[in-house]
């Protein structure tokens, strides 16, 4: 991964449902944005109450910008037929912070291996397609701890580098929460780091 490179793709709402055929089984696709697993699980039961007629619930996942997690899950398909082909697809469109559920209702014909990786692959390919995929940007977040005095030092750095404030606090002195894009992090540091009686330190 390109080291400058501070922008990731992803999905800002949940895809409208997808319907692919094949062999008299359906198979219904969804996308959602998600920040962790607890999500992950919300997602599928909901669709679980949903659907509870169908077979399968098949999904993959991933999330993080620079440490990625991520799974694949069969849902009683036979292995690396379901979930490994959803995933592939989230890998294809570059995504991350996203769940892909493929819903499959059986229609009594077997597909066998080739044909269920084929299914489910086109399902996500297909939900994706149908998904409003956004570009943000990775984000550094720093804490400046500064006297009344130095408050305008401060705000001119903030307003000439469009830096946005996150949190403040005004007590005995001022402590600012404050975000930059990252490629411009290092240097927003060091800017704060060379001002006179002014701290700051890295925040998550």
């Amino acid at each position: 991964m390109n080291e400058s490179k501070d922008t990731y793709k992803t999905i800002a709402v949940p895809s409208e449902e997808i319907l692919f055929k094949e062999k008299n089984s359906k198979f219904v696709g969804y996308a959602f944005p998600i920040v962790n697993e607890e999500e992950v699980k919300w997602h599928v039961e909901q669709l679980k109450k949903q659907h509870f007629s169908a077979r399968h619930w098949c999904y993959a996942y991933q999330i993080g910008t620079e440490k990625i997690s991520f799974r694949a899950n069969d849902d009683g398909e036979p292995n690396n037929s379901a979930g490994m082909p959803i995933y592939g697809q989230i890998q294809s469109f570059e995504v991350t912070n996203i769940l892909i559920v493929v819903v499959r209702y059986f229609g009594g014909v077997k597909l066998g291996v080739g044909g269920l990786i084929s299914a489910y692959k086109t399902a996500a390919q297909m939900t994706l397609e149908n998904a409003e995929i956004i570009e943000k940007t990775m984000k550094v977040f720093f804490q400046l701890t500064f006297d009344y005095k130095n408050m305008n030092k401060v705000m001119r750095v903030i307003k000439e580098k469009n830096l946005e404030i996150i949190a403040q606090k005004m007590e005995m002195n001022c402590e600012l929460k404050i975000s930059t894009r990252k490629k411009n992090a290092e240097s927003i540091f060091d800017i704060f780091s060379n001002l006179f009686e002014i701290k700051i330190k890295k925040v998550d």
